[in-house]
């Protein structure tokens, strides 16, 4: 266990009030409210959400953040104090999107959605011998099976009704563990809440969103609090050494078996962590790391076989390739202003968080033996750069995992020395033989510089920067990620109305419902083809589609899908320009290959017509379009 030092006075005061806390959280709440009642997300630019948000947004964070570290510094405190901040962070955080956008962000959300549509109505997922865009979910459905049965619980249409609101219930989901781990190495609340709120703040990975990642991650965290605080040998509190192991084995083997069958990186995260904090002497119990292998061999080797039989000889070409693991594909380099910025944003608040935690680690000796165990665990997803790429997204789960141990150290780069109980009770001590001499009285001038100096404001302008940098870095890119309901409309007309077997082209996955009926329709991304075959289509758009498309047979039918999403994510990231894809647009539109189905203002959609079609509506297809335009 650790404690800390007392803390100078944030201003010099004889006596504050007890509910003063209240009114810089009430302050900044209020802000927060005004904020989104005046903030217009119609027309977001390449910044995102930044340069949308009413300024009082930003003066609410400034406020919230201000009050937290005043609050959190005063041990006197109450400590639900910390938490009532920390929840008013999340609310601002992760609760701001879903209250100003009428439809949920993210095209993966949407995309994990229609699995769940697809195990409601089709009654289980594909069979195993379809091994393909879709395998994962199906070697991997606790996720899905789990949410299908809380929409048939709640009685909603889809989980579309709640995913916008999964940020800010998965993040609440997180605090519970954290706290456990952080209770393990202190009992000092101003560590434990400075690193909880530097861990959101920092979390800006996104992996917060309707997923399994979401889920899989917190129980990833309460896996690593049951071994930290049962299995060590200092971790089972009053002297209980194993009593009760067999009830938290249980607890252990029911977190473990979640995650295992929901997500495939999770329970690897999970065996290289539990294996390093293995090889420390306080934590040598093989109970976790066994149980957590076995159940994890035994669903690779059943369930999930097939998909990893598929997938076998990319993976093991991936293992040592650390540049190729790191490196960005063709489609994921930021492009444009709001892009880069918003890039540099994430990278600098990553980079920050981690060198506190090297300075945390410099200026608390004491935490490097007494914290061993939350060290060891923060450096042990390292070591999967080198075994895959995971879709160029290792880089940034590695930071995530990292994320919790990477906070507590930050956060004690924030605090005064930290000291062990011992010394804590040997300065008490001393305290008891000094309390007969009257304490030294201070000057105005020695309380001023106590309450105002480098000690006090330096490291809330630290918490206060990364505060403001997490929204650059969590919502720049939402001109990409947000599907306005004229998208939302125009994808759901196109499924609700395309036949089995039908095909669907499109630039890229980037749009709302881009996998409804994914058991009968086929999609096809042509940005993510090879790039000479993109020139190719960016020469002549309507006949090298025409092209890619023909062998559709009736009654099926093949269309060519159109979405802002999808043209916010080409411009965004370094596929075709703006220019490029309407003139791909455009080319399609005069083509007598292709007949308007519907448009509106946030796409269109068309379809190929039979080689006999085609022969007979030359030098009429702009009336026929007229005819067929609108909504249908």
């Amino acid at each position: 266990m650790t404690d800390l030092s007392d803390l100078p006075p944030f201003w010099p005061a004889r006596r504050s009030l007890g509910l003063w806390p209240a009114l810089p959280l009430l302050a900044a709440l209020t802000l927060w409210l005004y904020a989104v009642r005046h903030t217009d997300v119609s027309r977001l630019d390449d910044y995102g959400l930044v340069t949308a948000l009413h300024p009082s947004f930003w003066a609410g964070l400034a406020v919230l953040t201000t009050g937290f570290w005043c609050t959190v510094r005063d041990r006197r405190r109450p400590g639900g104090w910390p938490a009532a901040y920390v929840v008013g962070l999340l609310v601002m955080e992760r609760a701001t999107q879903a209250v100003l956008y009428p439809t949920p962000l993210y095209a993966w959300a949407w995309k994990h959605d229609g699995v769940i549509d697809h195990l409601l109505t089709a009654g289980g997922l594909q069979t195993a011998d379809r091994i393909g865009d879709m395998a994962v979910y199906d070697q991997w459905p606790g996720f899905f099976a789990a949410q299908a049965a809380l929409v048939r619980l709640l009685g909603v249409d889809s989980a579309a009704m709640y995913m916008a609101w999964w940020p800010l219930a998965s993040s609440l989901l997180l605090l519970f563990p954290l706290l456990l781990i952080y209770r393990t190495f202190t009992e000092d609340r101003r560590l434990i809440w400075t690193a909880v709120w530097l861990f959101f703040v920092a979390n800006w990975v996104g992996q917060d969103y309707f997923s399994p990642q979401s889920v899989a991650f917190a129980l990833h965290l309460g896996v690593l609090a049951v071994v930290l605080r049962r299995y060590g040998r200092s971790g089972a509190g009053g002297g209980s050494g194993r009593r009760g192991q067999a009830v938290w084995t249980l607890v252990l083997t029911v977190l473990v078996m979640a995650i295992v069958i929901s997500h495939q990186l999770t329970p690897a995260m999970l065996v290289v962590s539990l294996l390093a904090l293995a090889l420390l002497r306080r934590h040598r119990d093989w109970v976790p790391v066994a149980t957590t292998v076995v159940i994890f061999l035994a669903w690779c080797a059943t369930a999930a076989l097939p998909f990893l039989s598929a997938a076998l000889p990319e993976m093991i070409r991936a293992v040592g390739d650390v540049g190729g693991n790191v490196e960005r594909g063709y489609g994921a380099t930021p492009t444009g202003a709001g892009a880069i910025a918003t890039s540099w944003a994430a990278r600098l608040l990553s980079g920050s968080v981690l060198l506190l935690a090297a300075a945390g680690l410099w200026r608390q000796p004491v935490l490097r033996y007494r914290a061993m165990p939350l060290l060891v665990v923060t450096a042990a997803p390292l070591p999967m750069f080198v075994a895959s790429s995971y879709g160029s997204e290792m880089i940034f789960r590695v930071l995530m995992f990292m994320l919790p141990g990477v906070a507590f150290f930050a956060a004690a780069a924030l605090l005064p020395k930290v000291r062990t109980l011992a010394a804590a009770e040997a300065a008490a001590e001393s305290g008891v033989r000094r309390k007969a001499e009257p304490p030294a009285r201070r000057g105005i001038g020695a309380r001023f510089r106590a309450g105002f100096g480098i000690r006090a404001w330096g490291p809330l302008i630290v918490l206060l920067a990364g505060t403001l940098a997490f929204v650059p870095s969590y919502s720049g890119k939402d001109r990409i990620n947000y599907f306005p309901p004229q998208e939302v409309a125009l994808v759901g007309q196109l499924f609700d109305e395309a036949p089995e077997g039908s095909l669907v082209v499109a630039a890229n996955r980037n749009y709302p419902l881009a996998y409804a009926s994914y058991g009968s329709i086929d999609h096809y991304w042509f940005l993510e083809d090879d790039r000479s075959h993109v020139d190719e289509i960016v020469r002549d758009p309507a006949g090298a589609l025409a092209t890619d498309m023909a062998g559709v047979e009736r009654p099926s039918r093949a269309y060519f899908l159109f979405t802002q999403g999808q043209s916010a994510n080409s411009e965004m990231n370094g596929q075709l320009t703006g220019t490029q894809l309407n003139s791909v647009l455009e080319s399609v539109a005069a083509s007598p290959r292709f007949r308007l189905v519907t448009e509106n203002s946030a796409g269109a959609v068309y379809e190929l017509r039979q080689p006999e079609e085609a022969e007979g509506a030359g030098g009429v297809e702009g009336t026929e379009a007229e005819e067929g335009g609108g909504e249908r």
